[in-house]
């Protein structure tokens, strides 16, 4: 049956995604998560103008690539008298102070390929957070948060949505170009676009303040000074023992007591801190989103790849970072490749999402019920009022997607 599949699903999906990419460089890896992130977009995103904005993040990967081996290119270091020179470049001099980085000289092989590969890396982090931007609705991601975390929630609810109602807003100016019959192109266009979607944003800001401030943001509540002072002591240590406690798992230098027992510590303090906090937000949730077993399916699809490419067992740690000296083709490594291809079974587990055709045929259907409802109970004096009624009563119907 279709539905909108839980939203922090979808996030955990992609963190954990986003997470196994840190750990290789391998591009035959890097290039099969792109494949997967692209085909659980096209098969699960809904109708919604903002979820066709992942193109943009592609957009945005090929960019991040192409800065940073333009950056390696120009910023030569680390050649090796073993490296394949290309070609070189014009060396512009540098002051005694600006020693250890080079303008210009000759460019490496070796260089360039590094740089395209830890670029790649880069631009798959961006897919990762661009697809569960895509394919979950982050305000909807507000109703499962603690009472304590929701004004910061809102916070960050308020800068993941700016991506996405950039992209709306820039289709919707370019479907307005074209009924105008507006045929500019390149900078010349830029003018007719940029100065709407600015405008656009602007009222949306002002709406979005208006919307805050009917709301309460920011309200202390019931609390008293001594109960924030506590909750913000708390969280405050939660947050440094965490810190402190991932520091000491990631450096096998440090003392045990820095590894384990601090994040322990630091997380039941989060605890405390959280719930002391909740209880002086109240809030209560329209048709919460359910939490089934396909959210646990797509949930457990990332944290497995996430926790394949971290352990290392069963297969070569190398062929995670293949080294470029010698030059050779790059290795496939296939449990890593296995992996993610389980990630990619996300689209399958997850329910296929509602889509525009289908409500609207089941609008038509419910006002025609409507009509014909009104018509054979109500005089002909009284059918306007009828009409009123059934389309009030199918507004309150439809759940209210809130701002916030």
């Amino acid at each position: 049956m279709p539905r909108t599949l839980h939203p922090v699903a979808w996030w955990i999906w992609g963190i954990a995604l986003a997470t196994a990419v840190s750990r290789t460089t391998n591009p035959l890896l890097l290039g099969l998560v792109l494949v997967v992130l692209g085909y659980v977009v096209t098969e699960r995103r809904t109708d919604a103008p903002w979820a066709k904005g992942f193109k943009y993040y592609l957009y945005l990967a090929l960019t991040v690539v192409a800065i940073r081996v333009v950056f390696r290119c120009v910023f030569a270091s680390g050649i090796t008298p073993a490296d394949h020179i290309m070609f070189s470049l014009p060396h512009i001099p540098t002051p005694h102070w600006y020693a250890g980085i080079q303008l210009g000289g000759p460019v490496s092989l070796e260089a360039t390929l590094s740089a395209a590969t830890d670029g790649l890396r880069l631009a798959c982090l961006l897919c990762c957070i661009g697809a569960a931007n895509t394919l979950a609705n982050p305000k909807r991601a507000l109703r499962v948060l603690p009472g304590a975390l929701y004004e910061l929630g809102v916070a960050v609810t308020v800068s993941l949505s700016v991506a996405p109602q950039l992209v709306e807003s820039v289709q919707r100016v370019a479907r307005a170009r074209r009924l105008r019959a507006d045929r500019a192109k390149g900078l010349r266009a830029l003018r007719g676009i940029l100065i709407p979607v600015l405008e656009d944003a602007l009222e949306r800001s002002l709406h979005l303040a208006a919307a805050m401030d009917s709301r309460g943001y920011g309200r202390a509540g019931t609390a008293t000074r001594a109960s924030r002072r506590t909750t913000a002591v708390l969280m405050l240590g939660g947050m440094l023992g965490l810190c402190t406690g991932i520091y000491g798992l990631l450096d096998g230098t440090t003392p045990r007591a820095l590894g384990l027992p601090a994040m322990l510590g630091g997380s039941l303090l989060c605890c405390a801190g959280l719930a002391l906090g909740g209880r002086r937000i109240r809030r209560t949730s329209y048709r919460p989103d359910p939490w089934r077993s396909a959210e646990w399916v797509v949930a457990m699809c990332g944290v497995a790849t996430a926790t394949v490419l971290f352990l290392t067992v069963g297969y070569n740690a190398a062929d995670l970072n293949p080294s470029l000296y010698p030059l050779r083709w790059p290795s496939l490594p296939w449990l890593p490749a296995a992996a993610i291809l389980l990630a990619g079974t996300a689209a399958f587990a997850a329910p296929p999402p509602p889509r525009g055709s289908a409500a609207k045929r089941a609008k038509s259907a419910k006002s025609a019920r409507n009509a014909t409802a009104g018509r054979s109970a109500v005089p002909p004096g009284g059918a306007a009022a009828t009409a009123t009624t059934a389309e009030t009563a199918e507004t309150a119907d439809k759940p209210s997607e809130a701002l916030l």
